[in-house]
């Protein structure tokens, strides 16, 4: 059954088909929801890139603490670091930094979400006709891509300590792209932990101890052999050296397809989890 429909406000705020035009009774269908889901997500993505051009300390700051960790690990642990079947420890260390990069940019979705809830921004971005899913998914979506940008500058200031590929630019751009969708999924994680509190500072105290047992506990910076067993478990499995040993193939060379696929599946896996938990927390809590 169709009818004319008036004109008026459709879910993204854009303006609805006017007089004469026929669309279904009963509502959009599920193609043009998804439509101006999409919409709404790439504005909202719009919304918080606009916030790092006006606020570029943020991407400076982001910038630091791997850069800190890079010096701390090259010239101050590196001689005392050895690693099999590596001639250059600083060619071992910089996926796990890499890796390192786009976990605590992930965690600036926690920082954004919370900071957004204490000035009642959320409240407001929910009262108005857009998908529920837009907010998360473009706070999530605008720091992925402030972590390529961050782990592009990462990329040099290895080459600048030393640090050379061995498997050819190709495969690096496709450990880069493994990164890059690991941050994303990561960025859902920490969404949760930024709705459950208030204020950027607790956001930022929250998602410690959820990050480093993450990035500390894995193959970021020494090999997992090195551990105790019951250490070493926990960190031959975990999604970051999961993800850090997939970056390493593409770089040193060697196996790379079954570790590629293994980090995808873990961050496939945390999308598919963890999106529909931090949408519906967004949904009845804020």
């Amino acid at each position: 059954m169709s009818t004319v429909a008036p004109t008026s406000a459709g879910p993204t705020g854009a303006a609805a088909p006017g007089p004469g035009a026929i669309v279904d009774a009963h509502g959009p269908g599920p193609a043009e929801r998804l439509r101006w889901a999409v919409g709404d997500a790439l504005l909202m993505t719009w919304r918080n890139l606009m916030t790092i051009r006006r606020v570029p300390q943020l991407l400076v700051f982001s910038l630091i603490q791997p850069f800190i960790f890079v010096l701390l690990f090259r010239y101050v642990f590196g001689g005392a670091i050895q690693v099999q079947g590596v001639d250059n420890y600083v060619d071992y260390l910089m996926p796990g930094v890499f890796a390192q990069t786009v976990v605590f940019g992930a965690l600036n979705t926690a920082v954004g979400l919370a900071e957004d809830r204490s000035k009642g921004l959320l409240e407001r971005l929910r009262s108005l006709p857009m998908a529920r899913s837009a907010v998360l998914a473009g706070r999530t979506l605008a720091d992925s891509t402030r972590n390529v940008g961050v782990v592009i500058m990462m990329v040099a200031v290895g080459f600048a300590v030393g640090f050379r590929i061995h498997a050819g630019v190709p495969a690096l751009l496709g450990g880069l792209a493994v990164l890059v969708v690991f941050g994303f999924a990561m960025s859902w994680l920490f969404a949760l932990v930024g709705l459950a509190v208030t204020g950027g500072e607790t956001a930022q105290a929250a998602g410690f101890p959820v990050l480093a047992p993450l990035v500390f506990a894995s193959s970021s910076f020494v090999e997992p052999r090195t551990m105790p067993h019951w250490l070493r478990l926990w960190a031959e499995h975990q999604p970051v050296s999961v993800t850090v040993d997939a970056v390493r193939a593409c770089v040193l060379g060697g196996p790379t397809a079954g570790k590629v696929l293994a980090s995808l599946a873990w961050s496939a896996g945390i999308i598919v989890v963890l999106a529909p938990l931090a949408i519906r927390r967004y949904r009845t809590t804020v």
